[in-house]
């Protein structure tokens, strides 16, 4: 079964222009008052360049690959939770990380997704510049078109190293966002019910 109208695919990595970063991390270092050919920033240039790659590189995935029909058609109708996926991001305003956890629930219609896809899912939408609020509404929104559940509830819990280490230096902020389509939005008990679930036994989070 094809997803072509939810295919997150946008190139390959030949879309990631190495020669430019390298350029551009040069003259950052120059910019900052650096010496571009001393030997421990000799490479440094190289390294970005091959680090975004996997930093950003959920732009280059392919929905399709992803799920790799792992769709299942089951007879089941309570609320499905994957919880605490860990997952990293670049913030888009400052291009720094922000690392946190993701909760995922849904309420199947007939069709389940093998588990390992989730944190997938995540990983695509997370491995791009990117806000925290965005982001959450994506998952929500894949899952919402791929599966056509009952409802999908997504929570995402992160801290932002923006603001940790520049501006307000508040190292202990957290930031949480959610998103719920159907039955999470529409029933308060299913969507304390998730709550509960995701709340109960909880580990901090810690950089």
């Amino acid at each position: 079964m094809e997803f072509d109208d939810m295919n997150e695919k946008d190139g390959n990595d030949g879309d990631i222009d190495n020669a430019a970063i390298e350029a551009a991390v040069t003259k950052i270092l120059n910019a900052v008052g650096e010496d571009p050919q001393r030997e421990g920033l000799q490479l440094t240039p190289r390294r970005v360049a091959r680090m975004y790659h996997e930093l950003l590189g959920g732009y280059t995935m392919d929905s399709n690959a992803i799920i790799n029909g792992a769709l299942f058609e089951v007879k089941y109708d309570e609320m499905v939770i994957v919880r605490d996926i860990e997952f990293y991001s670049m913030c888009e305003h400052h291009m720094l990380p922000f690392i946190g956890r993701a909760h995922v629930a849904y309420i199947p219609d007939g069709k389940v997704l093998g588990l390992s896809k989730i944190p997938r899912i995540v990983d695509m939408y997370a491995r791009r510049l990117q806000v925290q609020e965005r982001m959450t509404r994506q998952i929500a929104d894949f899952l919402r078109d791929l599966l056509k559940p009952q409802g999908v509830a997504v929570v995402v819990e992160a801290m932002h190293l923006c603001s940790m280490m520049r501006g307000v230096k508040k190292h202990d902020a957290r930031m949480t966002t959610s998103a719920m389509h159907g039955a999470f939005r529409a029933n308060l008990a299913t969507r304390q019910e998730f709550l509960a679930h995701i709340s109960r036994g909880a580990a901090p989070l810690q950089l």
